[in-house]
């Protein structure tokens, strides 16, 4: 598709509709992730509203394609996607965490476009290349992604499915990864040193993508490209910042698990929707 047709408008207005939404149920719920949720919103603005093949009035729709969030405890980005995509009404974020809600800490198979409850780090991937390689057998032409976290790049499993995606020839798997450098410790190059990242997945054979994880642009032109794969998965490192969008929590690991409270989640809102 050409760059003019991608409603970049459209999709931006999403972005900011998502972030609210993120900001206001944790500050409801006073706890949860708003770090590596904020991080990922246009990454899943991309894939809900340009990229994928969905339908929320069927959720199980067999040849939908499908997501997986590996990293599960970003579930505010994902439960914030979901409801401005139609899949269960906006007004239930605000039951976040709370006691009988669907809508708890990480993702629940119950909730309707929730396709693997992210939550054991690491698992995910590995998630995703069976629902690729079902795909693939059954001779379904939908698409596999799984977002995963870079500081979840520490368990040994994601590389076990690293090695097994490129032996399968799953070209229907797209795996992306929110490299926003800190997870839930501090910075990931303190932690666990990962680079030269790219080079890695490169190893193990994967079609290695880079972008900026905030452009639009680039992130729907490097799914597109993905998507032109047929016998080899691709990953997608996208850099990104934990907390993109709110000063004070960007690039602050404190934010990988602290909720702001109402009164500032007000002024940022409304600061967002004036912008």
């Amino acid at each position: 598709m050409e760059q003019t047709q991608i409603p970049i408008g459209m999709l931006l207005q999403k972005a900011v509709k998502i972030r609210t939404h993120i900001l206001e149920m944790l500050a409801e719920a006073k706890s949860g992730h708003p770090g590596g949720s904020l991080s990922a919103v246009e990454i899943l603005v991309s894939l809900y509203f340009y990229a994928m093949q969905h339908d929320p009035k069927e959720p199980t729709w067999p040849d939908r394609d499908r997501f997986v969030l590996s990293k599960g405890h970003a579930a505010p980005v994902l439960f914030a996607t979901l409801a401005e995509a139609g899949y269960f009404p906006v007004s239930e974020l605000k039951t976040l965490r709370k006691l009988n809600s669907r809508l708890q800490g990480h993702p629940d198979q119950r909730i309707p476009g929730v396709e693997f409850p992210g939550g054991s780090l690491g698992i995910g991937l590995s998630a995703a290349i069976g629902m690729a390689l079902a795909g693939k057998i059954d001779k379904k032409d939908y698409r596999v992604y799984a977002l995963l976290g870079d500081g979840e790049l520490d368990e040994g499993e994601t590389w076990e499915a690293a090695m097994a995606a490129p032996k399968f020839k799953l070209g229907n798997l797209t795996a992306i990864i929110d490299r926003n450098g800190i997870q839930q410790d501090g910075l990931t190059e303190q932690i666990m040193p990962m680079e030269p990242l790219a080079y890695k997945w490169k190893a193990f054979n994967w079609n290695v993508l880079e972008v900026d994880g905030f452009d639009l642009r680039q992130i729907i032109e490097a799914l597109e490209k993905s998507g032109n794969m047929r016998n080899r998965p691709t990953v997608i490192i996208a850099h990104t910042v934990k907390g993109k969008g709110v000063s004070f929590m960007e690039w602050d690991p404190a934010y990988h698990g602290k909720a702001p409270d109402k009164d500032t989640v007000k002024k940022l809102v409304e600061s967002m929707r004036n912008q």
